[in-house]
């Protein structure tokens, strides 16, 4: 069972920055893909960003594309999100998601992954 625990979440102001960690329980997160997703108050989990195991390939969804970037530490067992020039769009919890190796693999799809973090509020003021 890997477990996943997300921190650095919190209160920003629009345009401010924060960078999200994930750490997992156990060396096997060095084949797993990674995602972030959010889910803001009424509305479902959705897609944020995902980092292949060796950090070759990286996706991003539209609404993030050019603000945020994933990374991750493998010797560390953990992934990042780095989040910039927020908008109050982008509240929400945030998750992270861990997904077994795969032959097919749809990366945006929160069904793929098969361990989740509790979750981080990220509050982004007007």
């Amino acid at each position: 069972q890997v477990r996943l625990v997300e921190s650095g979440g919190g209160l920003v102001q629009a345009g401010g920055s924060l960078r999200l960690s994930c750490a997992a329980s156990e060396r096997i997160f060095d084949s797993y893909a990674m995602g972030w997703f959010r889910q803001a108050p009424g509305k479902e989990r959705e897609f944020v960003a995902a980092i292949s195991w060796d950090s070759v390939n990286t996706n991003y969804a539209d609404s993030v594309k050019g603000r945020f970037a994933i990374s991750r530490d493998n010797a560390e067992s953990a992934v990042y999100l780095q989040m910039y020039n927020l908008k109050p769009e982008d509240t929400a919890v945030y998750f992270c998601a861990a997904a077994r190796p795969r032959n097919v693999f749809n990366c945006q799809s929160r069904y793929e992954y098969d361990y989740w973090g509790q979750g981080t509020q990220v509050t982004v003021s007007s």
